[in-house]
């Protein structure tokens, strides 16, 4: 799966059969938060959207940024993937 960084939209964009998965981020400092996931109505399969959401946060790694998830979502990621709650700031539970 290819992730792009649209910066000009501030969101992550991939296609999956034409259709465009985006995630909405505002970055400030060191941290990025995650505002708002729009998943397009014919992508029904939460593995595609799991997926998605895993190859941002593994960028967001790399970058050694921290994550703020703002949306219900990604928040529920979080909950769900223990794994990924280091890239979280100090102070913040989910």
């Amino acid at each position: 799966m290819e992730i792009k960084d649209n910066q000009f939209l501030r969101q992550f964009e991939t296609t999956i059969d034409n259709q465009l998965l985006r995630l909405e981020y505002q970055h400030q400092e060191r941290k990025i938060f995650l505002t708002k996931i729009t998943i397009p109505e014919s992508i029904t399969d939460d593995a595609i959207v799991n997926d998605f959401i895993k190859n941002v946060l593994d960028l967001l790694k790399e970058k050694e940024l921290k994550v703020v998830p703002t949306a219900s979502k990604i928040a529920s990621f979080f909950r769900k993937n223990p794994i990924y709650k280091s890239l979280l700031p100090p102070g913040i539970v989910i």
